[in-house]
């Protein structure tokens, strides 16, 4: 028990590993965050690992608690783990003659390429950087070590003007008549350092520092610092990353790429990211060090010499250029796949012939990519099938279902460059992140062009529809974050001349201006002015397996959100199993009608409304009849009309004429009936089931051609649909009672005429908090629920989603909703209700079907909670299908 006189202890926040140490055993990601749990593991596996410690992300959220600030047992933990290097290496941090150099690393839960910061090389300063080269015998890497640890260090931790840095090195290569940053001298490298220096002291205020402690704790909160950048926080919300997690911090002893020709650094993957060949894909620099790979500053070097040739490269691979290290980097490859099941992304440096692994984790890929790795895996045994489906992200298929460029279609290349990431997109070109935001906002297709991409671009990236940079790899920053977000990339377009500050780009004579329309493919690397003709995607193959393995796994039946014939088979062709909301509204707006309906809407009695209503009723059968045609033997869910009235009448001054020539009434009369109908909220005002106890023949009418054309469909094919009528907007069941009646006397009617009848439903739409709440006697009339979780959502928060997007992402942000509410479901509030009308609901009615038919029912998340709930089905519109198929099977197995 702590007292006064004996206090708690104070918790642990720093992690050992390396030299036969691994404090972290295999690794809690939670608490050593992804880079920190496996460098632990490797460490205790045996594989060569450079020693260092781990600041636990438990320490992020107490250095934001404390205002920014460490505790005092920090530094005497930190020392710890600085005595655990120094005892491996032999070497002392700060030895003038010997030094230890470190480097500094952040490692949050789940990967975030590109969004955190480093620093390497920590440790240098004046005194270190004369015994670094001594020991090493090398003075030129020693300076060049020293001159791009002050330029890392005055950017990420000074928070300098990083650019004033990279000018220095343009003027020290250009007045020497050099073209590479190797070409430089020790003494050029010396001199460089010397600028560098007075840079910091002209921007900073104060020379650079030279503690190599305060160096260390200037990077740790550096490090801790970076996880509430602007980037971070929109990689976070673009990516569902929860605020609170916090990210770790990894300090560990440097090993050297920047040697000389022995020493290299580069990053692979166990198996091709893009497409998912099982084949070590990667890239490597010699003489060099890591951020040089991703950063696109130099163009990087094969890792085989497959890939080497297909490619038509010069420079020499790894496999060719350094074959006993690459032999012995392939059984890495082969020992953490077998050992993580998992295609691993992998980043190493060679130190004059010395192997070292610096990070493995969970590559990132894309959908095709995962599709086949998943498939490939349960077929060579390392996984199960349920594992398969459990590695897919049900998001990620989106790649997979919008059309591709057709093979066939005229071309018009301007350039190559690398196929970083696959697909293709069409837009206007803008060359800086903004933009791209700002006019994707206006709903313009945009591709970002950009010399590289940095952390910074993320929003930019995330608004564009594709990415080309002129510089970069494979691995590089564009590629890796195009590649997570599904975006088409194509990077190291060499040949592209881009001046981002006249807004233009060249390629020999031609010139593509900000505004132009290019199309890049990221599958071939191919750049083309202007559009090209796309196809329909082809989706068999790994697909159709994952989704076969998919659909015995899961529990929850998946719909369509549809109404017209074109998008319910669509939705078939991705596996729908019926439909869960047709919107009859839609039909109504459509030319050969919308007389007919503002005739009935201006009718001053029954009469009049009936005998509009009848030009309508050949024409709502004939819409039903193709969407049963389509869902024949499958439950087709029909919501009666919702909308206010008023919609569909004229708004603007011009179009009243042209209404009222067309009804045969005075423009007055129009607008003292479009006046009349005026709500303040229509949202909560006379629309949905209220229409039909107003105006009971609209709905008698709808049902009718509802029941003659599902006849119609039995009878030629002799396969009946289902109907499921649905009556919208329902608070009490006296509602729910009136609405049905006046269905069910339409069947019997259009049955007893036809001699032969079928089997359907009515329920209701549960999407106002009364009906939640009062489900039990609701249920006791309704056959079955359908939840509308989009005005359900706006019905509970009392937030409408046309206007929510104001200060939905500040909410967000600020921690109030997890999630923006209209895309994941409220699970707290609006779940709640779902879950209590489902309980109350099923308590009245044994068999009551319960299904939801919200934007919601796309959304994996949200597919989670239905499945916890129990739900019967999930409807979604067309094209997310087959992510919520993947989703609802996802669902079940971790249910299970």
């Amino acid at each position: 028990m702590a007292t006064a006189a004996n206090p708690a202890p104070e918790a642990r926040y720093v992690y050992r590993f390396g030299g036969g140490v691994s404090d972290g055993g295999k690794g809690d990601k939670n608490l050593l965050g992804g880079k920190g749990a496996n460098l632990a593991e490797m460490a205790s596996i045996g594989l060569p690992v450079p020693p260092g410690f781990t600041i636990s992300t438990a320490m992020c959220a107490r250095y934001y608690d404390e205002g920014e600030a460490f505790p005092e047992s920090l530094r005497a933990e930190v020392a710890d783990g600085l005595a655990h290097i120094e005892a491996v290496t032999g070497k002392r941090f700060g030895d003038a003659a010997d030094p230890l150099l470190v480097s500094v690393r952040s490692g949050a839960r789940v990967s975030m390429p590109g969004m955190m910061d480093t620093v390497l090389n920590l440790g240098l300063n004046d005194a270190t950087v004369e015994g670094l080269a001594a020991v090493s015998s090398d003075a030129r890497f020693a300076w060049d070590s020293y001159r791009r640890f002050i330029q890392m260090y005055a950017d990420v931790v000074l928070e300098l003007d990083h650019g004033a840095f990279e000018e220095a090195l343009e003027i020290a290569k250009e007045d020497n008549g050099y073209y590479l940053d190797t070409d430089l001298t020790a003494d050029d490298l010396k001199a460089l350092v010397a600028t560098y220096k007075g840079l910091v002291e002209e921007q900073w205020g104060k020379p650079f520092p030279q503690d190599v402690h305060d160096q260390l704790w200037g990077a740790v909160g550096a490090v801790f610092g970076s996880w509430q950048s602007e980037r971070a926080k929109v990689y976070r919300r673009l990516n569902d990353i929860p605020g609170d997690w916090g990210t770790a911090v990894n300090v560990q002893a440097m090993v050297f790429g920047n040697m000389g020709e022995t020493s290299a650094t580069g990053v692979a993957f166990t198996r091709d990211p893009s497409k998912g060949d099982r084949a070590y894909y990667g890239e490597f620099l010699i003489n060099a060090q890591g951020e040089d790979v991703v950063a696109g500053i130099r163009t990087p070097q094969y890792l085989t010499l497959k890939a080497r040739e297909e490619a038509g490269a010069k420079p020499a691979s790894m496999e060719e250029a350094m074959p006993a290290v690459y032999a012995e980097l392939a059984a890495v490859f082969d020992r953490l796949e077998d050992h993580y099941r998992d295609m691993q992304d992998i980043e190493f440096t060679v130190q004059q012939g010395k192997l070292w692994m610096l990070q493995t984790r969970s590559g990132k890929r894309t959908a095709k990519a995962a599709l086949k790795i998943a498939v490939d895996m349960a077929g060579e045994g390392l996984i199960t099938r349920d594992e398969a489906v459990l590695r897919v992200d049900p998001a990620a298929l989106d790649q997979l279902l919008h059309p591709t460029l057709d093979p066939d279609a005229t071309r018009d290349v301007l350039t190559k460059g690398l196929p970083a990431s696959p697909g293709a997109a069409s837009g206007k070109v803008v060359f800086d992140a903004d933009t791209a935001e700002k006019r994707a906002a206006a709903g313009e297709a945009v591709i970002l062009v950009r010399t590289e991409t940095s952390p910074e671009d993320i929003h930019g990236m995330h608004a564009a529809k594709g990415i080309l940079t002129a510089r970069g790899g494979m691995t590089s920053h564009a590629a890796v974050v195009a590649r997570g977000m599904g975006r088409p990339c194509v990077s190291g377009a060499g040949t592209l001349s881009i001046d981002a500050k006249a807004r233009v780009m060249r390629v020999g004579a031609r010139e593509v201006r900000e505004g132009d329309t290019l199309t890049i493919d990221g599958t071939t690397g191919e750049v083309m002015i202007g559009s090209v003709a796309t196809v329909q995607p082809e989706l068999s193959g790994d697909f159709g397996t994952l989704m076969a393995w998919a659909d015995v796994a899961r529990r929850l039946k998946v719909r369509t959100n549809a109404e017209t014939p074109a998008d319910c088979r669509t939705a078939r062709e991705f596996g729908a199993e019926g439909i869960g909301l047709c919107r009859t509204e839609h039909m109504f707006f459509e030319a050969s009608r919308i007389t007919a309906v503002r005739q009935m809407i201006l009718a001053t009695d029954e009469k009049g409304r009936r005998a509009a209503l009848e030009k309508l009723l050949p024409e709502q059968r004939k819409d039903f009849t193709e969407i049963f045609e389509v869902m024949a033997g499958l439950p087709v869910t029909i919501r009666l009309l919702d909308p206010p009235l008023h919609e569909f009448l004229p708004h603007e001054e011009a179009e009243f004429a042209d209404v009222a020539a067309a009804t045969g009434v005075s423009v007055d009369q129009l607008k003292r009936r479009a006046s009349e109908l005026h709500e303040f909220n229509p949202m909560l005002g006379h629309r949905g089931c209220r229409l039909g106890v107003t105006y009971p023949e609209i709905y008698e009418v709808q049902a009718r051609a509802i029941f003659e054309a599902a006849l119609d469909v039995a009878d030629k094919s002799g396969e009946a649909p289902i109907p499921e009528v649905m009556i919208p907007l329902v608070a009490t069941k006296r509602e729910l009672d009136l609405m049905k009646t006046v269905v069910d006397k339409a069947a019997e009617a259009v049955f007893a005429e036809r001699g032969h009848a079928l089997d359907y439903l009515v329920g209701t739409m549960i999407e106002l908090p009364r009906a939640a709440l009062r489900a039990g006697e609701i249920a006791e009339s309704a056959e079955f629920f359908s939840f509308g979780t989009n005005d359900l959502t706006q019905t509970t928060l009392g937030v409408s989603r046309d206007d929510a997007s104001r200060f939905l992402t500040s909410y967000v942000e600020q921690g109030i909703y997890a999630k923006d509410p209209f895309v994941s479901i409220d699970v707290d509030g609006v779940g709640e209700l779902v879950k209590l009308a489902a309980e109350r609901g099923r308590a009245a009615r044994a068999g009551l079907k319960l299904g939801i038919c919200g934007e919601h029912g796309g959304d994996p998340a949200s597919i989670a909670f239905c499945e916890d709930v129990r739900l019967d089905y999930v409807s979604a519109s067309p094209y997310r299908v087959p992510i919520a198929r993947l989703a609802a099977a996802q669902a079940a197995l971790k249910a299970r």
